[in-house]
């Protein structure tokens, strides 16, 4: 990873809302590429002094789209950025790492809770995914940067940057006993409910 790569990174020349990615037409290529939430207000408990910030708004996640390839034969994946980034906007739980981290540190700010759906193999808010998604509309925000082979730099970011919401490969992070504790917590109290009928609406 260079450094013109990281400061392109950490100093996008523009900052994508929900509104922004999901009215068409999108401006989210459909490329591989590595991309940065930022936030206007974030859970509590996170110390951001030393994460990124940029025009009032803080970095605290990053991802990237594709996945790096299987080793073990499998076809690749061929998500991309438009795809996945509108997936975090509204999807829900079960098929969003950001969206499960940021449901759970926010529950009972925002009233929702994990739980058990359908036959109780997926865990998602429920109808909390649509409250979650109002709350990303108010304060989550979205840049990238084009990449191929986007798992190149994933490591070098989470190294390089101070991102509390990531949770592979990130136990150096202050916040991670925080955040992996929290998250546990949320799950263990959904497999000890009962299971229930899956809504199928997500967080549009």
């Amino acid at each position: 990873m260079t450094a013109d790569e990281v400061d392109r990174f950490v100093v996008p020349a523009q900052v994508f809302s929900r509104q922004d990615v999901l009215v068409p037409p999108s401006p989210v290529p459909a490329r591989a590429g590595v991309y940065g939430w930022w936030f206007r207000r974030f859970p509590p408990r996170i110390n951001a002094d030393r994460c990124c910030h940029h025009q009032g708004l803080t970095l605290l996640y990053a991802g990237i789209s594709p996945d790096r390839p299987p080793r073990n034969g499998r076809p690749a994946s061929k998500q991309n950025l438009a795809g996945r980034i509108r997936y975090h906007y509204t999807g829900n739980a079960e098929g969003s790492t950001l969206r499960k981290t940021l449901g759970c540190l926010l529950a009972d700010e925002l009233g929702i809770q994990l739980r058990r759906m359908g036959s109780g193999s997926r865990m998602t808010f429920g109808l909390g995914e649509q409250v979650l998604s109002a709350w990303m509309a108010e304060n989550a925000f979205v840049s990238w940067v084009v990449r191929e082979a986007p798992w190149e730099l994933e490591d070098d970011l989470i190294t390089a940057l101070d991102l509390p919401l990531n949770l592979k490969g990130n136990q150096r992070n202050s916040f991670h006993p925080v955040l992996s504790e929290t998250r546990a917590r949320c799950v263990a109290q959904a497999r000890s409910l009962p299971a229930l009928v899956n809504p199928r609406i997500g967080g549009r």
